[in-house]
């Protein structure tokens, strides 16, 4: 059994002791820079043995000038092909084919020339391919407003192990986080989706629908984590990763057992309780940062029923009314970003939904 090692490291490692090499003695003067970033839960530190059964191992990303890409990218394969050890650490340098769902593996071979994972491209190309935008451009408040905050983790999680075209740190660092205005519009827009949620538990409990109480509770548990990622201005994973990098926010060690807690509660009033600490704690963290005048974090019934609330609209417009931008300002709290598109204002306006046809002719 070969020992495991994180696939970031081995990738550092890979790109170091076996990849360097072959490219400094036969191409001493192609600028290149080296990475692993983009998908696979290596990159975000994520991976365990379990990650190694599919588009796991020794691999790295070389990313060339467009013109040299365009001269030397085949040459290059082919040489790293030739000259790169079968093993790596113990791991196989050669992948298999793709199989009928794309899936690659490694493959022990006795000898060479290897199917290697030592891609070549351009940066441009990459950021393409991720977020269908160019990186050289000029970010519009509105394109931030489109990009999937997974893409933009996957682009800017991840290591650059060296640099030489001087050019990709410094694109990772253009998307690292959203301009200061964006970031409250999304902050606002966040705030609303829970307003529009918060008395929903007790009401569905109260006609004796138990289901529908836990869902919305659970729910209202994910767009709460989700603000926290916002609050320490951190890019959200998609769902299979939103609880492991939820655990590495400051905040986690206050409410991790708190939404937990929230999430098993077996009665309503249980589930109400935990989720007021959550509301209590997450409003004192936003009053922390000084975005807005203080508003008190205290929960109080939703209008005259016995369910308690936040009153999330209140932070929710208090943060609007701190945003400059004129465009966003006009947008107002309706919808928000693309990540945030499944709240009420979203799913319940057919003049906005009706416009995603287009998408699908």
């Amino acid at each position: 059994m070969t020992e495991f090692i994180p696939g970031l490291k081995l990738s550092r490692l890979f790109y170091e002791e076996a990849v360097r090499p072959v490219l400094d003695r036969h191409f001493p003067q192609l600028r290149h820079s080296a990475a692993l970033i983009g998908h696979g839960s290596e990159v975000f530190g994520f991976d365990t043995e379990r990650s190694t059964d599919h588009h796991w191992g020794p691999r790295v990303q070389i990313f060339l000038s467009a013109d040299d890409n365009a001269r030397h990218s085949s040459l290059v394969r082919e040489v790293v092909s030739e000259e790169l050890p079968v093993r790596f650490k113990g791991y196989p340098t050669n992948w298999g084919p793709p199989d009928e769902k794309g899936v690659q593996l490694l493959k022990a071979v006795e000898s060479g020339p290897v199917n290697h994972r030592v891609e070549t491209l351009t940066i441009k190309s990459f950021v393409e391919n991720l977020l269908s935008f160019d990186p050289f451009k000029e970010i519009d408040v509105l394109d931030w407003l489109t990009f999937p905050q997974q893409e933009l983790l996957c682009l800017t999680a991840g290591e650059v192990f060296y640099d030489g075209l001087g050019e990709l740190e410094r694109i990772r660092n253009r998307f690292s986080y959203y301009p200061h205005d964006v970031w409250l519009f999304l902050i606002a827009s966040q705030w609303r989706k829970i307003s529009q949620e918060e008395g929903f538990p007790g009401r569905c409990a109260e006609v004796g629908d138990d289901i529908g109480s836990r869902i919305i509770a659970s729910r209202l548990v994910r767009e709460l984590m989700r603000l926290c990622f916002m609050l320490e201005k951190a890019h959200i994973p998609y769902s299979k990763w939103l609880g492991t990098a939820f655990s590495r926010l400051r905040c986690a060690g206050e409410l991790a057992s708190v939404f937990l807690q929230a999430l098993s509660a077996g009665s309503w009033k249980e589930r109400e309780e935990w989720l007021c600490r959550a509301y209590e704690a997450i409003g004192g963290m936003h009053n922390s940062l000084g975005i807005t005048e203080y508003i008190e974090p205290e929960v109080s019934p939703f209008y005259s029923r016995p369910y308690l609330v936040l009153d999330a609209e209140r932070f929710a417009r208090a943060t609007m009314a701190a945003v400059k931008d004129i465009r966003l300002k006009a947008i107002g709290l309706n919808v928000g970003s693309v990540d945030q598109f499944d709240g009420s204002d979203a799913t319940t306006n057919p003049r906005l939904t009706r416009r995603l046809k287009a998408v699908f002719e």
